[in-house]
C-alpha cells in the first residue's frame, strides 16, 4: 500500500474496524426452558465453555450513520482501503468452521463473490474469487500451535469475548427475557454503561444456554431504540467440523502470492518505529490518542478520507453512531466511543 494509506489507516480504518469488531436484528424474544440463573451466573457459564468445536452461518448488519464508500477501480490503493472498511461495515452472510484454536475457515458470501481464510495448523490461505486471488503463508513453527488472534472474529462468541473482558465497575449487568436463537434457547446478557460520557447505549449478548457460547450480540447507540452493529448466528452446529473442510487447493489459473510473516525479532524491531498512543479516561468514556504527525498532512488529499470525515474546529472527525475519530490539523489522532466534541476537549487539553 502507499505510505500515505499506512499512515492514516490507524486514524480512521482500525478505530472503526474494532468498533465493527466488538459493537453488533434485535434478539428474539421466545418462550424457552431455561434454568433461572444471575447475571454473576451467566458471567461463569460463559467462561466455563469449552465448546472448541462448532459450525454456523453468522448474519451481520450494521448502521452505524457512515457515508457511502466512493467507487474506485479494483486494482487502486483506494480500492484495497474501500474494500477493507467493506469488509468490517457492511452487511455480510458468513459461514465459519471452528476445530479448536488451530483450525479455522471463514467463508464471506458476497452477492456475485466470496472471501475466504483458511487457518489449518501452520498454513494461511487467503482467497478472493473477484480476480482470483490467493494469499499463502506458513506461520514459523513456534507459532503453528498458538491460536490464530482474529480468526474468529466474525463470530458472535470472539465480538463478546471483547467485551466480557472488559466488564468492570463501570457497567451495570442484567438479564433480559431468554430468547431465542438459531433455534437455540439463550440468556439476554444486557450491558449498560453508567456513564453518560459514551455513545454506547447498550450492549446485549445471547449466551447459548447448554455450551455457554455467545450466540448473538447486538449494540445500541445511546437514544437509539435499533442496535446501530450486531451479528449473530442464524445456523449453530456442536458438531465437529470435517477435517476437508480447512483444506484449500487453489483453483485453476488463480494468481498465487507467498506472503513473509513478520518474526519476533521483526515485531521487536518494529515496535519503536510506531507512535506510542495515548488513553485518558476511563470504561466506557477511555480516548486513545497518538501524537503529532502520527496522521501526515497529505492525508486530505485522499478521496477516500474525504469521503469518510467532515470538517471540524480543529480538523477533520469521522462521526458514526457508535465511535467518533478526529484527526488534528498537526496530524495528531484520537479516538473513542465519545461524541466529537470529547475528542476535541482532549485535543486541547494541556499536556501532562
Amino acid at each position: 500500500m502507499e505510505h500515505r494509506w499506512i499512515r492514516w489507516a490507524p486514524a480512521v480504518v482500525v478505530p472503526v474496524a474494532i468498533a465493527a469488531a466488538v459493537i453488533v436484528t434485535p434478539l428474539a424474544a421466545g418462550a424457552t426452558d431455561l434454568p433461572v440463573k444471575s447475571p454473576s451466573d451467566v458471567l461463569r457459564l460463559v467462561a466455563a465453555s469449552d465448546t472448541r468445536s462448532f459450525s454456523g452461518t453468522v448474519e451481520q448488519t450494521s448502521d452505524l450513520g457512515l457515508p457511502s464508500l466512493p467507487s474506485t477501480s479494483s486494482g487502486s490503493q483506494d480500492a484495497s482501503a474501500a474494500n477493507a472498511l467493506e469488509l468490517a461495515l457492511a452487511d455480510h452472510t458468513a459461514k465459519v468452521w471452528v476445530d479448536g484454536p488451530t483450525k479455522v475457515r471463514v467463508q464471506v458470501l458476497d452477492r456475485l463473490a466470496e472471501r475466504d481464510a483458511y487457518r489449518d495448523g501452520s498454513d494461511l490461505w487467503l482467497y478472493d474469487s473477484k480476480g482470483e486471488n490467493v494469499s499463502h503463508a506458513t506461520l514459523p513453527a513456534h507459532e503453528a500451535s498458538t491460536p490464530t488472534p482474529d480468526a474468529t472474529s466474525l463470530t458472535p462468541s470472539q465480538l463478546a469475548q471483547r467485551f466480557l473482558d472488559a466488564v468492570d465497575p463501570s457497567t451495570t449487568v442484567t438479564l433480559g427475557d431468554p430468547v431465542k436463537v438459531a433455534d437455540r434457547d439463550a440468556y439476554d446478557l444486557v450491558l449498560t454503561p453508567k456513564t453518560d460520557a459514551t455513545l454506547v447505549g447498550s450492549v446485549a449478548i445471547a449466551v447459548d444456554g447448554k455450551t455457554g457460547i455467545p450466540l448473538k450480540v447486538a449494540v445500541t447507540a445511546k437514544g437509539s431504540s435499533s442496535p446501530s452493529f450486531e451479528a449473530g448466528f442464524t445456523a449453530f452446529s456442536t458438531d465437529k467440523p470435517d477435517s476437508s473442510v480447512f483444506s484449500f487447493t487453489p483453483p485453476k489459473g488463480a494468481t498465487v502470492s507467498e506472503q513473509k510473516l513478520p518474526t519476533r525479532e521483526d515485531a521487536a524491531a518494529a515496535k519503536g518505529t510506531h507512535p506510542k498512543p495515548t488513553v485518558t479516561g476511563e470504561g466506557w468514556s477511555t480516548i486513545v490518542s497518538l501524537p503529532a504527525g502520527s496522521a501526515p498532512a497529505s492525508v486530505a488529499d485522499d478521496p477516500l478520507f474525504a469521503q469518510l470525515t467532515q470538517p471540524v474546529d480543529g480538523g477533520r472527525a469521522l462521526n458514526a453512531s457508535l465511535l467518533s475519530v478526529l484527526i488534528t490539523s498537526d496530524g495528531r489522532v484520537l479516538a473513542g466511543a465519545v461524541p466529537v466534541s470529547a475528542l476535541q476537549a482532549a485535543a486541547n487539553a494541556p499536556a501532562q
